[in-house]
């Protein structure tokens, strides 16, 4: 490979890095666990980066004992001679203290790239109290300290030979406390993000450690077959249509497409992720669009030739084509358009005519030479498109029937307040514990609506969702949010409520019953996850007398807390009983009161890992889901599922 250039002067400088720590939710956007984590993400991106050029073939990240993260790679390592702009500084040193500085802005040192924001390593240091910058370029080894904030502890300084001639980059830093919630990293968001990447970048290996365990275990990811061994992973819980998984690729003018597919015998339709210079576009864009444009035409088509679809039929839609199918659609682009502050959405139109293009042709080559594939493809599209026509018939009684009128189920005590940016739905487990509810809410401001039992388990239902809309829980919830329901038809504008609170018993029974209705909401009214409007209560466990004050604790750990605090506690701790036993006072104070409660907000790092979750534990494979629950047994989310 002819080396691009990588140089001080591709190091393009944009502005200055002040605005950081005043306001760091601009640029990681939160201060919380998400925002920990992206800084995290910022370094690795970088040496992806250098990956996706072609220089780089190993990253390892570590969590060190002390909390802090090491991220190491063997790319080209930054440059460190003097940058033209600000002949003083390394172009190293520029890059870790100059906001929008870096090889991505036309400078000729990447041509494709994820971080194409410029702020990834400057923004990790300004929020930092110290980062270590280690570089083996050229046979040598460069070193450069920097703390609170940011600031440069001296010039970059020579220190000597590289290790048998290593070359590479290493930032080791440690996040501000006084910046972050916590600044404790969690592992498991961590090597889900890692993974991932694996499976964006064939053949490249992403280790992770973490030594705060007593006894470290080294995971490492490496994926030859790359977005290929992605769809084998996400239908790994399913069952597969046939067994090998079809693939395309196509480029022009430097700018790249390559798409994994493979049918499985489920019926979500929410297996197409996208994703555009390695980042997650979850909103889709032009990519997605022209992939799913070109499928529809190319399988009615062939259907059409084959006799599959008979003369006087309609086409297939493409949701009937699309049921069940597993697909990553990954594109990289020279000068990439996303929408929106979070990259959520590609927007650059000539890639939905080379996506568009390349599908049409592959996967007519694909079809004709999978003839045995293709004819199960079909046969299971024209099944889909019988279910739906039945799934319209039930959702339109349900329209007359539990929408009519009012349009409010019955069992809904709704609140007074019309506004739903400040109104909450409390969905609560049993009719008891509905009442208790009732007495003890806001009537201005919070709803109250009672299920019994646990609902249907969605992911189960052989995708003949008739059953679901026919069922009575399942009707008031959809009627209750207001937003609609299933993928094209939930409105985010039209909901009532712009929180949604789970309140379920702290047993195995409630969290069943949370993880049902997550289910659904995850399945048939996405946005309602995506946009951050689903909370779970979280009544606590014990209570004990200080002086004359009662004081909640919500589960053990915040119990052993206390008792650290005050060793010298002698009152007894009541385990509190189920909701249904709470009069309204002890249900407010412990769980509704919004100056006491602790409400955890639902939230979706990555789509793709977010389905194969709930496909895991809520699906038909016992195995998948066995070997889930013993790999996140010390896992917090997962303890009481």
């Amino acid at each position: 490979m002819s080396d691009v250039t990588y140089q001080a002067e591709n190091i393009q400088v944009l502005e200055g890095l002040e605005a950081v720590r005043k306001r760091p939710g601009m640029y990681i956007g939160s201060t919380g666990p998400a925002g920990l984590h992206h800084l995290v993400y910022e370094v690795v991106d970088n040496s992806v980066d250098e990956a996706m050029a072609g220089y780089c073939t190993s990253i390892d990240v570590v969590i060190l004992a002390d909390g802090r993260c090491r991220v190491t790679d063997n790319g080209r390592g930054i440059p460190v001679d003097a940058h033209p702009k600000y002949p003083d500084k390394s172009a190293a040193e520029v890059v870790l203290t100059v906001l929008h500085a870096g090889g991505k802005f036309g400078g000729g040192g990447y041509k494709v790239s994820g971080g194409l924001h410029g702020v990834g390593v400057s923004v990790v240091n300004a929020l930092s109290t110290s980062v270590e910058l280690e570089i083996d370029r050229d046979g040598r080894r460069w070193k450069q300290d920097f703390c609170d904030g940011g600031q440069p502890e001296g010039p970059i300084v020579e220190v000597g030979d590289s290790p048998s001639g290593r070359r590479g980059t290493t930032v080791t830093f440690a996040p501000d406390q006084t910046i972050f919630d916590s600044v404790e990293f969690r592992a498991q968001t961590l090597l889900e993000r890692f993974q991932m990447m694996a499976f964006l970048n064939a053949g490249l290996r992403i280790t992770f450690k973490d030594e705060r365990e007593e006894s470290p275990v080294t995971t490492e990811f490496q994926y030859d077959g790359g977005i290929r061994d992605f769809v084998s992973y996400l239908n790994d819980p399913k069952e597969p249509l046939f067994e090998e998984v079809g693939y395309l690729t196509a480029a022009e003018e430097g700018d790249e497409v390559e798409i994994a597919f493979q049918w499985n015998t489920g019926f979500q339709l929410d297996g197409i992720h996208s994703f555009a210079n390695g980042i997650s576009t979850i909103e889709g864009g032009m990519h997605e669009e022209g992939f799913k444009t070109a499928l529809t035409s190319t399988v009615n088509r062939y259907a059409r030739a084959k006799n599959l679809l008979k003369e006087k039929e309609d086409n297939l839609q493409g949701d009937d084509i699309r049921e069940g199918l597993t697909a990553i659609v990954s594109v990289r682009l020279q000068e990439p358009q996303f929408e929106g502050q979070t990259k959520a959405k590609l927007g650059n139109t000539s890639m939905r005519s080379l996506v568009q293009k390349a599908t049409n042709d592959a996967m007519n080559d694909w079809l004709e030479e999978h003839p045995k594939e293709a004819k199960r493809t079909i046969g299971k599209a024209i099944d889909a498109r019988r279910a739906r026509l039945a799934a319209q018939k039930a959702k339109n009684t349900v329209r007359k029937s539990a929408l009519a009128g009012a349009g409010l189920p019955g069992k809904l005590t709704d609140c007074s307040s019309g506004d739903p940016a400040e109104t909450e739905l409390y969905i609560v487990e049993g009719d008891s514990a509905g009442g208790s509810a009732k007495d003890a809410r806001d009537p201005r401001t919070m709803a109250i609506l009672p299920i019994r039992g646990k609902i249907l388990n969605v992911e189960r239902l052989g995708g003949r969702l008739e059953k679901m809309f026919q069922n009575t829980e399942v009707q008031a919830l959809i009627s209750a949010i207001g937003g609609g329901v299933g993928e094209g038809s939930f409105d985010a504008e039209k909901m009532r409520y712009h929180k949604v609170i789970l309140l379920c018993d702290a047993d195995v029974d409630g969290s069943h019953i949370r993880t049902l209705l997550l289910t659904f909401f995850w399945r048939q009214m996405k946005e309602l996850v995506l946009n951050g409007h689903v909370y779970i209560a979280q009544p606590p466990l014990y209570s004990t007398k200080v002086g004359n004050d009662t004081v909640y604790l919500k589960d053990d750990q915040v119990k052993a807390d206390f008792l650290d605090e005050r060793p010298n506690h002698k009152n007894e701790f009541q385990r509190l009983k189920g909701l249904g036993e709470m009069d309204a006072d002890e249900l407010w104070e412990t769980t509704m009161d919004p100056d006491t409660r602790t409400l955890l907000q639902v939230t979706v790092d990555e789509v793709s890992i977010a389905n194969n979750i709930f496909s895991v534990l809520m699906g038909e494979h016992v195995e998948s889901r066995k070997g889930f629950i013993q790999n996140n047994a010390h896992d917090v989310r997962f303890l009481d599922i």
